[in-house]
């Protein structure tokens, strides 16, 4: 069989547009990144990779998250905070990350429930503490301690966080790629108060989350670094370094205790905190808006 041959002057343009897009996608400035993630959530379009140069620092994903945030013209209720293991906490000089919880995606788990996921991307539940903020703080103040953190709580609840992306592989691509798509979250449910949760010891009860029934994990909220009030310290700091108001009635889902477990739609997921306080809802395809 005779080889076939290529056209040299064909490769040269071929080449030639090939440098051309590269050096575009890698100049894209964080609104163009940012619009790329809100369409996609709009029009439930998933992303086959990452619409522009990965952010090599939390400070350039968090100018890609501010931009969708303000591309988005959503009102914020609160935010996600999610971990940052090592040896990615020593890369990136942080050990959690935050991202905006919307309005109009978050529910009361009082009623019948349904967590959003983007089809053909990233979809999960996690069983989590949600700190509601009693009070307005001063804008731009960077130094709150755990004491500081803890006498800015107004309440406890127990709560499911939908974590979802159009990019599926939004976890594996690390904590910048995560900060820049709002920190993967998509909803959150909002379940009971916790009683006295001063002197509850909330933190060192035992939860679990079950999908269809079956146990898909365990744990307690202390495991992680200074525990949930570790989380509330480092979303007020955060947020004040940001620049970004934080009002009273604010939310802050302080973290995965039993940790990302990934569904699908058509699923149902209960979250059991201790031995008396249970959430749950049904895994539902985000509707294209």
């Amino acid at each position: 069989m005779t080889p076939v041959s290529h056209n040299n002057g064909d490769n040269e343009i071929f080449n030639e547009e090939r440098r051309l897009y590269l050096r575009k996608r890698s100049s894209m400035m964080p609104t163009e990144i940012a619009n790329q993630f809100v369409a996609a959530r709009r029009h439930g379009r998933h992303l086959p990779e990452y619409p522009g140069p990965i952010p090599q620092s939390l400070s350039a994903a968090y100018a890609v998250q501010d931009a969708a945030i303000h591309a988005t013209g959503q009102s914020v209720i609160g935010w996600k905070v999610g971990r940052i293991f090592p040896p990615l906490s020593e890369k990136f000089g942080a050990n959690r990350l935050a991202g905006p919880i919307f309005t109009a995606h978050t529910l009361s788990a009082d009623a019948v429930a349904s967590g959003n996921i983007f089809t053909g991307g990233f979809g999960a539940a996690e069983a989590e503490f949600l700190i509601k903020i009693g009070s307005d703080l001063p804008l731009g103040k960077q130094d709150y301690t755990l004491e500081d953190a803890e006498r800015q709580i107004a309440a406890v609840h127990v709560g499911i966080e939908i974590a979802s992306s159009p990019l599926p592989t939004i976890n594996e691509l690390g904590p910048a790629v995560t900060v820049s798509d709002f920190g993967n979250n998509n909803g959150l449910i909002i379940g009971q108060a916790i009683p006295d949760w001063q002197s509850s010891n909330f933190a060192d009860w035992d939860v679990r989350l079950e999908i269809d029934g079956t146990v898909a994990g365990s744990g307690s909220a202390n495991a992680f670094p200074d525990g949930p009030l570790g989380a509330v310290r480092f979303l007020l700091n955060n947020l004040g370094e940001r620049g970004i108001a934080i009002k009273a009635g604010t939310w802050i889902s302080s973290g995965a205790v039993t940790g990302v477990h990934q569904v699908t739609p058509g699923q149902s997921v209960q979250a059991f905190f201790d031995t008396s306080l249970l959430v749950s809802c049904t895994i539902e395809a985000a509707p294209i808006v």
